[in-house]
């Protein structure tokens, strides 16, 4: 469903800079003083997680003047998209088109950029190549590792049993990122605590989820984080047992008006809007969009009851401090097996991180 196997090296080799990069444009469109844009999610808008993200930014285009959103739930990483995608270029006359699961890009979106060279189709990964890809397609990335890094702070100084439970879908190089900048941000502020993992296999397998959140729960962990579509049911079930959470994707703060400690959000509407305003001056798009803190395209969510007073004020300096630039990767770095895996200090956009193969010491768990 939702998948991030980035590979930089398609980056056309272009490191990143302290702050985003943008690489490339799309070709240049016409001038629209009325612009109409598609938005096509794989499940429900109101899932709690990654389809409810977008579904916020795509809101957050509806206050545009002169902006008309077309939005369809539910619909399949099959051709099924590929007929969504030409019924709004073709009957409601879309501009620029933002398909949000990862297996519409291979091959539908390719398909459909090559089709329809007039309109402009954004992915939110970096699997858009300049050397292989129609130059109307590209992709846009959010860096959830620093907002993850910042509920570890959080979660840290939340804890009162020193265990933290995390719940993961797949044992990818983002995905572990994540979990090993969350479990950073925890022992920067709390040496003692340690971060046991779970890894459910598969990005929305709610039953499996419930189980394993149960399980953390009976092994002592008093905070649940997680990285799966939808944290509604981790979040729910926390809550239900009186175990504080953190949050991943979208704002999960409803669900656990006693537990929430804060979230880690994708803050889509900024790409949405700077398009938005680019495509209807008739200015080109970039053709690859990424940032984190530093340009507003991550967000934490507001803090819960769940939080501490130390949590919720070293989680604001540390937010403050990511926007500029401070790394969160400071070698050297171990993994849980005792290797070195960091030697020195990584940017945070270091490419070497897509790389990333390990838990970092202080999690207990496996990949395999």
């Amino acid at each position: 469903m939702t998948s991030y196997m980035i590979d930089r090296r398609r980056f056309l080799g272009t490191s990143v800079a302290a702050g985003a990069m943008v690489l490339g444009g799309g070709l240049m469109p016409a001038r629209a003083e009325n612009t109409t844009i598609g938005m096509i999610y794989v499940g429900p808008k109101d899932d709690f997680g990654w389809n409810q993200a977008h579904a916020v930014g795509a809101q957050a285009l509806r206050e545009l003047p002169g902006i008309t959103v077309v939005e369809e739930e539910n619909v399949p990483e099959t051709i099924a998209v590929e007929k969504s995608m030409e019924s709004m270029i073709n009957l409601d006359g879309v501009n620029l088109l933002f398909p949000t699961s990862f297996g519409y890009f291979d091959p539908f979106m390719i398909d459909m950029a090559g089709k329809y060279p007039d309109v402009q189709f954004r992915h939110p990964t970096g699997l858009w190549s300049a050397d292989k890809h129609p130059m109307n397609l590209g992709g846009y990335f959010c860096y959830l590792d620093q907002a993850h890094y910042v509920n570890g702070i959080a979660a840290g100084l939340s804890t009162t049993s020193n265990k933290i439970g995390f719940i993961a879908a797949k044992p990818i190089a983002l995905v572990l990122r994540n979990i090993n900048a969350f479990t950073l941000g925890v022992k920067k502020v709390n040496p003692d605590a340690e971060v046991r993992l779970i890894i459910t296999g598969e990005w929305s397998l709610p039953v499996r989820e419930a189980e394993a959140t149960n399980a953390l729960i009976d092994v002592g962990c008093d905070v649940i984080a997680c990285h799966v579509d939808s944290p509604k049911v981790i979040v729910e079930a926390s809550e239900g047992r009186g175990v504080k959470t953190c949050g991943h994707n979208a704002d999960q703060s409803p669900l656990a008006p006693n537990g929430f400690i804060t979230g880690a959000e994708l803050k889509w509407g900024t790409v949405y809007k700077e398009y938005a305003g680019l495509i209807t001056k008739g200015e080109a798009i970039p053709n690859v969009n990424e940032g984190g803190y530093d340009r507003d395209m991550v967000a934490s969510s507001p803090f819960g009851a769940g939080c501490s007073e130390a949590g919720k004020s070293a989680a604001l300096g540390a937010i403050e401090e990511l926007k500029k630039g401070a790394p969160i990767f400071v070698g050297p770095l171990k993994d849980n097996k005792g290797n070195l895996v960091v030697e020195g200090t990584l940017g945070l956009y270091d490419g070497s991180l897509w790389g990333t193969d390990y838990l970092i010491e202080g999690v207990i768990g496996s990949i395999t």
